[in-house]
Order: C-alpha cells, then sequence, then structure tokens
C-alpha cells in the first residue's frame, strides 16, 4: 500500500470527513463502496500518484471519519464530497458502487465537479437490484451474528461469485472467524467486522435514488461509465441506461473482472481512469 498522509474537512451537518492523500498532481477524489473504507480504493489511488493527487475518504461511519448522524441519507453524503471538493479543489471524482451512487448526485448539483467517473453504481430500475435480503440482514446484525450478516449480504447482491457457489452452512463459520481474527491492521484501516453493518446505510442511499435515472439528462460533467464482464447483469443494466440518458458519456467494459476490480484489480481499473482524468479539457 503506498505511503499517504491524513487530512479532514468539516461537511455541512458538523461531521468530519477523514481522507487520505497521496499523489502529487491535479485533484482526483477516490469513493469506495458498501462495506469498504478508504483502506480498498489504496493500490488504485497508489496506481495513479504518478499523475494525480488523489484524496481517499472514509465514507461517514468508518475509520478516519465521524458517525452516520440520526439524519443519514444521501444529502449528507452529498455534502461530505461537497466538502471535500472545496477543500481539496479536485474537479475529478471517481465513485465505486454504492460511492458512484453519491458521487452521480453530487455532480447534479456542485458545478466544480467536471469529470466523473463511475463503477458499477447499483442504480435499481423497477426494483432491478436484489433487496429481498436486508430484513434478515438487519436481524443478523442486531443480534450481533456479524459473519451470518456479510453471507446474507453477499449472496443477496450476488456481486462476488464465490458467495452464489459456495453453502451457506460453510461460508457462515468462516466469515465469522475470519471477522473475529482480523489483527495487527495498519494504523487507518478499518476492520471488516466494523464495515459488515455499515452495508445498511448503504441500502438506504440504494433505496433512496431508485428510479432516478431521468434526473441525469442534464447532468454536465462529462461521465466515464465503468464495468465487468464477470458482474451481476443488473449492473450493467443501470449503466446501459445511463449511457443512454448522460449527455456526455463514454462506457467501457473492462473483461475478466468483477463488481470488486478496483480493489481486486486495481491496474486493470487504473488504465482507462488515467487515460478519462488525464485527457486535456475538451478531448473526448
Amino acid at each position: 500500500m503506498p505511503g499517504y498522509v491524513t487530512g479532514q474537512v468539516r461537511s455541512a451537518d458538523g461531521t468530519t470527513v477523514g481522507y487520505r492523500q497521496v499523489g502529487h498532481g491535479p485533484g482526483l477524489i477516490f469513493l469506495h463502496g458498501g462495506m469498504l473504507a478508504a483502506q480498498h480504493l489504496m493500490e488504485l489511488a497508489g496506481a495513479l500518484s504518478a499523475e494525480f493527487t488523489v484524496h481517499v475518504p472514509d465514507r461517514r461511519g468508518r475509520g478516519l471519519s465521524g458517525p452516520h448522524g440520526d439524519d443519514f441519507g444521501v444529502v449528507r453524503e452529498v455534502e461530505d464530497l461537497q466538502a471535500l471538493v472545496a477543500a481539496t479543489g479536485a474537479t475529478r471524482v471517481f465513485g465505486l458502487s454504492s460511492g458512484a451512487l453519491v458521487a452521480l448526485r453530487a455532480a447534479l448539483v456542485t458545478p466544480a465537479i467536471d469529470r466523473l467517473a463511475l463503477y458499477e453504481p447499483p442504480l435499481s430500475l423497477d426494483g432491478s437490484v436484489p433487496l429481498e435480503w436486508v430484513p434478515r440482514y438487519d436481524r443478523e446484525i442486531a443480534t450481533g451474528r456479524i459473519g451470518s450478516a456479510l453471507v446474507t449480504a453477499m449472496k443477496g447482491l450476488g456481486a462476488e461469485p464465490v458467495f452464489g457457489r459456495v453453502p451457506r452452512f460453510v461460508l457462515v463459520p468462516l466469515m465469522a472467524i475470519g471477522s473475529r481474527l482480523q489483527r495487527d491492521l495498519p494504523e487507518d484501516d478499518v476492520p471488516i467486522a466494523e464495515l459488515i453493518p455499515t452495508q445498511h446505510y448503504d441500502v438506504r442511499i440504494i433505496t433512496e435514488v431508485a428510479d432516478t435515472v431521468e434526473e441525469y439528462a442534464t447532468l454536465p460533467a462529462r461521465v466515464l461509465l465503468l464495468g465487468g464482464t464477470r458482474s451481476p447483469a443488473y449492473f450493467d443494466g443501470a449503466l446501459k441506461r445511463l449511457a443512454a440518458v448522460l449527455p456526455q458519456a463514454r462506457s467501457i467494459t473492462l473483461p475478466g473482472v468483477g463488481h470488486s476490480a478496483p480493489d481486486d484489480d486495481p491496474l486493470v481499473v487504473a488504465r482507462p481512469l488515467r487515460d478519462f482524468f488525464g485527457s486535456p479539457a475538451g478531448a473526448w
């Protein structure tokens, strides 16, 4: 993992948003997805650090940042991103999964964001994103069954093929043991046992922005839409619908990778991001 410095900004509601910073050059902001934290995008940030200054926040409720808050919703996270844009001067944003939804909503109301790269936003179209698993997940979180909750969420979303192939009775004890045994993490890293409960809030974002695709028809930013060939079909459906609506969009499908590619295969994702964020103003 590349070396970094840390910083923090204050969001509109007073919540602290902490971030890691690496590299030199024009500013980028990376937003991670659900059950993740800044640590999961640092290899990707490092791959771009020779050309860009990359700011990777812990989204609220995690690590260096403050709590979700009683009135949490997508507006709060949009305000967090706006505070980061204002403080860092970065005008280019990359978002993964639910982080991509936040970035997309922020770009509608933040003229400073002029380039936006989105990796598989779970934008629900007529119920296309599966959420039937959420009540069971919430019950498991409430009773402290963290490993079970992780398996429920991963099987429900279908984003990782291995969770679909392996029986639940095998996965649950493995996940429970793994979440308990995580020790000696780097200083700012967040343990998986603390990240699993945050999926509740990302589901709230998915629900809030469902069926809003037509609202992006006036988005002024240039947008790069990214997806992998190994991801569930509902991600591809959302990307295609966005490509048809957004006035300035380009789509790239990355072969052989899935929803976790920005963490698992960062060099594959870094190549199109470098080209997109580094292209001259006005080039397309």
